[in-house]
């Protein structure tokens, strides 16, 4: 099972289902777990599991400080100004 964790495409998958879900959910939390295990993937497709910590720990350890990141990064990129509020002046049935 370890080694299957070690395989870049089961990352890249995660991800993928992640963002497809982040449609469905839109917070940025699950945009951020993509974020975090398609880099993951990434660094798997490019240098195997030597360059991820070689275990599956130091995988998750990368996996949850990405998606951190990528989540902070997020929020403060799209958030709303302090005391605005967003107004919606079209419908989507229009």
């Amino acid at each position: 099972m370890t080694e299957y964790l070690f395989q870049w495409w089961v990352w890249a998958s995660a991800a993928l289902i992640m963002a497809i879900l982040e449609v469905v959910a839109p917070a940025f939390v699950l945009l951020g777990f993509a974020i975090g295990a398609a880099v993951v993937a990434l660094l798997l497709a490019i240098g195997g599991p030597a360059l991820v910590g070689g275990t599956v720990p130091w995988m998750l350890v990368i996996f949850a400080l990405v998606s951190l990141a990528a989540w902070i990064l997020l929020k403060k990129t799209f958030k709303l100004k302090k005391g605005q509020v967003k107004i919606w002046e079209t419908d989507i049935n229009d």
